[in-house]
């Protein structure tokens, strides 16, 4: 690609931040090429309308520029310099948020015939779909997570609503939990759990692969007296069904009093805020407020991974809002429950 100007300024800064980006990563990148991660995080590292992943084989390239056609030019040169890069991507996707169509929206291949249909984690396989809707099927924030559940969770029963496509579930299996209960709205994004299960040699029991709405399927779970050792709490930043709302910015504490009930005594809540507006320091002071009666106690944070808001040695921009004591928007804490 040949530019004049500003435009051949662009190119090289963006060639130089990217090849700073796979740098940093390269201890990330594995021999069979079967990892996920986030390669570049231009809103940290220089070039806030995009945002790149690695799944396998596949690039996965978020144009968060409005109107999009401001990350165009962007688009096209990080596509064009990780094909010379890394000569072994055999798919990119183009995800625009702001597109006018769902299939802009969900992933438009700008390079190859087919994306990656699974990943592997801390030795785990995960299903994907890349292009089922906006999100691509597995949260990269939340990898140290999932290596918690593997090492925290063998023996006990677990609930993870607002399962999305299972992953937390599915680490939680991997560390032999007893029972996982995976509750989501969309049939379709349990049944990606239920081929990361089938992946894994996992046995598939469907009353554990539950749709429907998270406020009465949590009521339905209490009225049934069932209790678990640990209940994750991932919920989308905003969601409004007829039977409520959930709203991050706002209503943190009423989610997590709604599912304390379920947790057997001694028991985790593992609770994640990802309004990017809410500080860490605000989220920490609900935690904290809830505590104060004595019931409930944060003993972990856990980080996002280095390589989703870029290295110390790539980081150029901040986060719009201060996240600590956590270290990103995406705030998971542990939380220990003491019931009544």
């Amino acid at each position: 690609m040949k530019y004049g100007g500003l435009e051949d300024r662009l190119e090289q800064d963006m060639e130089k931040s990217l090849k700073n980006a796979i740098a940093s990563r390269a201890a990330l990148f594995d021999e069979k090429h079967q990892s996920a991660f986030r390669l570049f995080n231009g809103f940290l590292e220089g070039f806030p309308t995009i945002a790149i992943d690695l799944y396998a084989h596949t690039i996965v390239i978020h144009n968060y520029a409005t109107p999009p056609q401001e990350g165009e030019e962007a688009v096209q040169i990080a596509k064009e310099f990780l094909l010379k890069e890394l000569s072994w991507i055999k798919a990119i996707l183009l995800k625009t948020r702001k597109g006018k169509t769902s299939q802009e929206k969900n992933g438009i291949l700008l390079h190859g015939k087919k994306t990656d249909d699974r990943i592997q984690e801390h030795g785990i396989w995960y299903a994907l779909d890349l292009t089922m809707n906006r999100d691509a099927s597995l949260y990269l924030d939340t990898r140290n997570l999932r290596k918690w559940a593997i090492d925290h969770l063998e023996g006990k029963r677990v609930l993870n609503t607002f399962a999305y496509t299972g992953s937390l579930g599915v680490a939680a299996q991997a560390g032999r939990a007893v029972r996982v209960v995976q509750t989501d709205l969309s049939r379709k994004f349990l049944n990606v759990g239920k081929t990361s299960y089938t992946l894994n040699g996992f046995p598939i029991h469907k009353k554990n692969f539950q749709a429907g709405d998270f406020w009465a399927h949590i009521n339905k779970l209490k009225r049934d007296e069932k209790l678990f050792d640990c209940v994750f709490l991932d919920p989308p930043f905003f969601a409004d069904t007829k039977r409520g709302r959930v709203d991050l910015s706002q209503n943190s504490e009423r989610l997590i009093n709604k599912v304390r009930p379920l947790i057997d005594d001694g028991g985790h809540l593992v609770a994640i805020n990802n309004a990017l507006f809410v500080s860490g320091a605000e989220y920490m002071q609900t935690l904290e407020n809830l505590s104060n009666d004595g019931y409930l106690e944060v003993e972990q944070v856990i980080p996002v991974p280095d390589d989703f808001l870029g290295y110390a040695k790539t980081r150029i921009g901040e986060q719009p809002v201060d996240p600590s004591p956590f270290n990103h928007s995406t705030k998971i804490a542990v939380l220990r429950v003491k019931r009544k």
